[in-house]
């Protein structure tokens, strides 16, 4: 039987193929990959402030009240139909400026009654007057002349301010609110109808009260020695975002006495408001100056924490390790602790970045407010 050459050699070509392929260096993704030579990451950045003893004031946080420095109630002075409302509901308003218009038709008609009398009576009066000159009358009969003059007077002036009044005027100047009636009410039947209310708000009150404890302990820590009595009445208003509000104001009185229900001790300040910022009604914190504290340290008041423990701050310590210090606290200053004890000045106390500095962490100390350094530019590309 005769072979077909073209089988052989084909069985022959498959065979070598799968010998080279068995002797080759196999699949390069199955060798072990070579280890990692990366650098360190760089110790974590924190904003820290080397603290030192100096003269600080020491405040309290109070809630206070904002109140119109004026309030003036709009009231119908006669009675009658209101024909027109002459303002816009929440615009601001000049003293004496008509804000509505009542019905006048009875009383000029009064008024015009009331002028003739008094001329008639004008009259009778200058007559009278030659008549008792030259004895022709007696000075009972006088006196009663002057007198319906003097009625005549009385009621003409009535006359004329009830027909002033049917143009309602605004008693003071500020901002005015909604209309509490409208065109074709009847007001002043039987009272003074409330119309409308005025607040001046250029400048406000704040009305607050400190604990009667807190004034006792300042007294006894002033005689003490320990603070020094502040007579600076200038105050900061906190408002409910806890931004600082960027005009400061001035307390105006104290009450003598404490509150017998709350043991509290009411104030009064004010505050600017040019620009009406602040509403009356609204519920601020006021930032009282009550001492002068000499020699001490204060730290801002995030950069202190609590455990079970009590009180601590994170300082920058040896080997530029984060390191838990305790402290003390005493009272405030504006935002920051007073520090009582705890620490003596010269340590480097972190404020941001507490997120990262757990005790014994290595950080780099950055200057609280320091601008970090510019990145140098990139190199131009060359040119080809």
């Amino acid at each position: 039987m005769k072979r077909n050459p073209f089988t052989l050699a084909t069985l022959s070509a498959l065979t070598l193929a799968l010998l080279l392929g068995g002797c080759g260096g196999g699949d390069d993704s199955k060798k072990p990959a070579a280890p990692a030579t990366g650098a360190a990451p760089p110790p974590p950045e924190v904003d820290v402030i080397t603290v030192k003893a100096g003269n600080v004031s020491v405040t309290n946080d109070l809630p206070g009240r904002l109140q119109a420095y004026r309030t003036a109630q709009v009231r119908a002075r006669v009675e009658g139909i209101v024909e027109k409302r002459l303002f816009s509901e929440g615009s601001d308003v000049k003293v004496g400026q008509a804000l509505y218009q009542i019905d006048l038709g009875n009383y000029r008609a009064n008024f015009e009654a009331a002028k003739a009398d008094l001329a008639v009576a004008r009259q009778n009066l200058e007559s009278a007057k030659k008549l008792l000159e030259e004895k022709f009358i007696s000075q009972q009969s006088f006196d009663l002349t002057a007198a319906k003059f003097k009625q005549s007077e009385a009621a003409y002036s009535k006359a004329r301010e009830d027909m002033e009044n049917t143009r309602v005027p605004a008693p003071i100047s500020g901002r005015i609110g909604r209309s509490l009636v409208s065109e074709g009410a009847l007001v002043g039947r039987g009272e003074s109808t409330l119309l409308a209310t005025i607040e001046q708000t250029d400048k406000l009150y704040v009305n607050f009260t400190q604990s009667g404890a807190d004034v006792l302990r300042l007294q006894q820590a002033v005689k003490a020695g320990k603070l020094k009595r502040n007579d600076s009445t200038r105050i900061d208003v906190l408002l409910e975002d806890g931004s600082l509000y960027s005009l400061p104001g001035k307390v105006l009185f104290t009450d003598m006495a404490a509150d017998p229900s709350t043991g509290s001790v009411a104030l009064r300040a004010e505050i600017p408001n040019p620009n009406h910022e602040l509403l009356a009604g609204s519920f601020v914190t006021i930032r009282f100056p009550t001492a002068q504290a000499d020699n001490v340290i204060a730290v801002p008041q995030r950069a202190v924490q609590a455990s079970n423990q009590g009180q601590f701050v994170m300082v920058v310590g040896a080997e530029n390790k984060a390191t838990p210090r305790p402290v003390k606290t005493g009272g405030m200053s504006g935002g920051d602790f007073i520090i009582e004890s705890g620490l003596q000045g010269g340590e480097q106390v972190i404020v941001n970045g507490l997120q990262k500095a757990r005790p014994g962490t290595v950080v780099k100390a950055v200057p609280l407010g320091a601008t970090p350094a510019q990145a140098p530019a990139p190199p131009a590309p060359e040119k080809k």
